[in-house]
C-alpha cells in the first residue's frame, strides 16, 4: 500500500484540482500565459522570416494601419474584460439571492466563463506584446504572422463573448442549475460504495476502543472533504485500528477528535494529514452536498419573499433523480479490514435513511401551504418506493414511507386546507393515481 507521504500528496493534488475548477483566476492565468508565449513565438518567427516574406494564408497590411488595428483591439479587449467580469459578478449575486449562496460554486467553476475571461486577457497581452515589432511607418510592411494571429484571436474572442452571454443566460435558469447539481451528485453517489482492492467489510461492534486508545486531533478547522480508506490504512502499522470520529461532509474544529487509534501509532501527524480538510465544503466525496444545495434552492423558493412553488417542484424532481442513485447504490461500510489486519471504523457515515431525511425533511415541513408542492413530493416519494422495490432493496423503502406518512398527517392538520384539496393529496398516496403528473 502507498505510504502516508504519498497519500497526503495525492489528497493535496486532488484538492488542488478541485480548487482549480472553482477558481476564476487559475485557468484565465494559464490562457493569459499562452497568449504571452504565442506573442513571443510569433515575433521570433516574423523576425527570422522577415516582414517582407510572402507567407501563404497570412494577411498583408502596412505597419501604420496594423499598429492602429492592434492597439484598438487591445483597448477593446481590456474594456470587455471589465464588462465580462461585471456580468459574472452580477450572475453570482443573482444566484446567491435567488437560489442559495452555496450554488455560487456552479457559476464560479463554469469552464466556458473561465475560458472566455482567459481568452480576453490573453488576446490583450498578445496584442500589447506584438506592438513593439510594428515600426509604425506608412510604407513599411507589418509582420504577417503576428498580425494574422492577432486578427484570428480577435474573431475567436468575439464569438466566445457571444457564446458566453448565451451560456450565462441559460445558466441562470433554475432548471439548468438544478440539473447540473443533480448530475454531479449522481456521479459522486455512484462512487460512494467502491472499495479499494484488498479490503473487506467487518462488524464495527467487534472493535470497541480500549482504555489506552489515543485520540488524534484535527490539525485545522474546516470541512472534511476526502478520506481515502485504502491508503489511510497503509499509513499505519499492521494490526492497528483507526476509528474516524467524523465523516466526509462534516465540519470539524481544530483540536476536536479526528481519529481514535489503538495500539497507539508512532506517527500520528501523518494519520491526521491523510484526511483532507478544506475551507469550503466540496463535492469530491460528499453526495450529501448536492442534496443540501438542491434543498436550499427549494427552501428559498418556498419562502414568503420568493414564493415560487414551481421552482420547488423542479427541485423535488431533481432530488428524486439523485435519490434514485443514492438509494440503489452501496454506501461506504462502517468498518473495513485489510490483509494485514489494519481496521478502519467509520461509525458516523450517513446511511440511506439519513440521506432521505436530509432530502425531504425540511421541504416537507416548508411546503404544507402549497398543495402542488405537496402533491409533487408525494409523487416523488411514490416513485422512489417503487424504484427501490424493483431494484431489490425493499428495506430502504421504510424511510420513504415514513416521509409520506408524516406529510399526509401534517396536511390533514392544516385548518386552511379545503376538503377537496386534502382528498386529492390523500389520493396521491395510492397506486391508483398517476405518479408522473408533474404538470407544473
Amino acid at each position: 500500500m502507498t505510504g502516508s507521504g504519498g497519500l497526503a500528496w495525492r489528497l493535496r493534488l486532488s484538492a488542488a484540482r478541485y480548487r482549480f475548477k472553482e477558481s476564476l483566476f487559475l485557468l484565465p492565468a494559464l490562457v493569459m500565459l499562452g497568449g504571452v508565449l504565442l506573442a513571443v513565438g510569433a515575433t521570433v518567427i516574423d523576425n527570422r522570416l522577415g516582414h517582407n516574406a510572402e507567407i501563404p494564408w497570412t494577411l498583408a497590411m502596412s505597419s501604420n494601419a496594423a499598429t492602429w488595428l492592434v492597439s484598438t483591439v487591445a483597448g477593446a479587449m481590456i474594456t470587455t474584460v471589465g464588462v465580462v467580469f461585471s456580468l459574472t459578478v452580477v450572475s453570482l449575486q443573482l444566484a446567491s439571492n435567488q437560489f442559495s449562496p452555496r450554488v455560487m460554486r456552479s457559476f464560479i467553476r463554469d469552464r466556458l466563463s473561465q475560458g472566455v475571461i482567459g481568452l480576453l486577457v490573453g488576446t490583450f497581452f498578445y496584442c500589447v506584446l506584438i506592438l513593439p515589432s510594428f515600426s509604425g511607418e506608412a510604407t513599411a510592411p507589418a509582420p504577417r504572422i503576428s498580425l494574422t494571429i492577432a486578427i484570428g484571436l480577435t474573431l475567436v474572442t468575439v464569438v466566445g463573448i457571444i457564446v458566453h452571454l448565451d451560456h450565462l443566460a441559460r445558466g441562470l435558469q433554475v432548471g439548468n442549475l438544478a440539473r447540473s447539481i443533480a448530475d454531479e451528485g449522481q456521479v459522486v453517489a455512484a462512487r460512494l460504495g467502491r472499495l479499494p482492492a484488498g479490503l473487506s467489510t467487518v462488524d464495527p461492534e467487534d472493535f470497541p476502543a480500549p482504555a489506552d486508545a489515543i485520540v488524534i486531533p484535527a490539525g485545522r478547522s474546516g470541512w472534511v472533504s476526502q478520506v481515502h480508506m485504502g491508503r489511510l490504512l497503509g499509513a499505519v502499522s499492521p494490526g492497528t485500528v483507526l476509528r474516524l470520529e467524523t465523516r466526509v461532509g462534516a465540519y470539524i474544529h481544530q483540536g476536536e477528535p479526528l481519529f481514535t487509534a489503538w495500539p497507539p501509532p508512532s506517527r500520528t501527524q501523518k494519520i491526521a494529514g491523510a484526511v483532507a480538510i478544506s475551507e469550503m465544503r466540496t463535492m469530491l466525496q460528499d453526495a450529501d452536498f448536492a442534496i443540501r444545495q438542491l434543498v436550499d434552492i427549494g427552501l428559498r423558493a418556498l419562502s414568503s419573499a420568493i414564493n415560487d412553488p414551481t421552482t420547488a417542484v423542479e427541485v423535488l424532481l431533481r432530488l428524486g433523480t439523485v435519490l434514485r442513485t443514492v438509494l440503489t447504490s452501496p454506501l461506504a461500510p462502517p468498518a473495513l479490514r485489510d490483509d494485514a489486519g489494519r481496521v478502519l471504523v467509520q461509525p458516523w457515515n450517513l446511511d440511506h435513511d439519513e440521506y432521505v431525511e436530509h432530502a425531504f425533511d425540511q421541504l416537507r415541513q416548508a411546503s404544507l401551504n402549497q398543495t402542488e408542492v405537496v402533491a409533487a413530493l408525494l409523487r416523488v416519494l411514490r416513485m422512489l418506493i417503487t424504484h427501490v422495490n424493483e431494484e431489490g432493496h425493499p428495506e430502504r423503502a421504510g424511510a420513504l414511507e415514513q416521509q409520506m406518512r408524516l406529510l399526509l398527517e401534517a396536511a390533514g392538520d392544516q385548518t386552511d386546507l379545503l376538503p377537496e384539496d386534502l382528498q386529492r393529496i390523500e389520493s396521491l398516496a395510492s397506486d391508483d393515481t398517476d405518479p408522473a403528473d408533474h404538470s407544473l
